[in-house]
């Protein structure tokens, strides 16, 4: 169990990860490869609601999924989607992406060499992974509009489909500090980061929910 305060910090992190973007049409949804099957799910649900008439996903194996997905994140979400009775036609796959970064600029070169014309994406990721999903596209995807989505999930419906509360509020932690760090690297732009939500985030470091941050 967390406490209240590092609960209350949590959620105020996690509200600000999510962009509040509404979906609409674009050229193609791209799916952010993790340990997560729910984000082809939301993928396939944009699909089948006509927001675009293309799905790619993307992503090679980590450590978090090499086990679970010994194929690739990708290769399973593209088999995911098939279940769910997506044409295989319209399903692309970048198969060797290991990070955001990767994530964005391979599935950009694949959709090149397919011949898509981009104007738009729809970028799914985990939930937590919306803003840092947006800050890295805005880098390497310039001049196409992102649209962000994922799961509608709150904090604690999140927390009971993970099982392990901690474990979460360690990977919110985690994705602000990248939000904050990796600008000054070049990996992403530079999002406004609320006074309070850097309390939050400074507050939950200080409770130890350290292990996901980068050196």
């Amino acid at each position: 169990m967390i406490s209240v305060r590092d609960r209350a910090d949590a959620r105020c992190v996690w509200a600000y990860h999510l962009m509040g973007h509404e979906a609409r049409a674009c050229s193609v949804v791209v799916g952010l490869g993790s340990h997560d099957l729910g984000v082809a799910d939301v993928a396939v649900g944009l699909y089948r609601r006509g927001m675009a008439p293309l799905i790619l996903f993307t992503g090679a194996t980590s450590p978090t999924t090499r086990e679970r997905m010994p194929r690739g994140e990708a290769v399973h979400y593209r088999e995911r989607a098939l279940e769910l009775g997506v044409p295989g036609s319209v399903v692309l796959v970048e198969p060797r992406a290991r990070n955001t970064g990767d994530n964005i600029r391979f599935s950009r070169a694949v959709l090149e060499e397919a011949g898509v014309d981009v104007s738009s994406v729809l970028l799914v990721s985990k939930p937590y992974e919306e803003r840092r999903a947006y800050a890295t596209a805005s880098m390497w995807w310039p001049g196409v509009d992102i649209v962000c989505a994922s799961a509608p999930m709150t904090f604690e419906e999140y927390v009971t489909s993970i099982g392990d509360e901690r474990l979460v509020v360690d990977m919110l932690v985690g994705a602000l500090q990248r939000l904050l760090v990796y600008p000054d690297q070049g990996f992403m732009t530079r999002q406004v980061v609320p006074d309070e939500v850097t309390a939050a985030y400074e507050r939950l470091c200080r409770s130890g929910f350290t292990s996901r941050l980068v050196a």
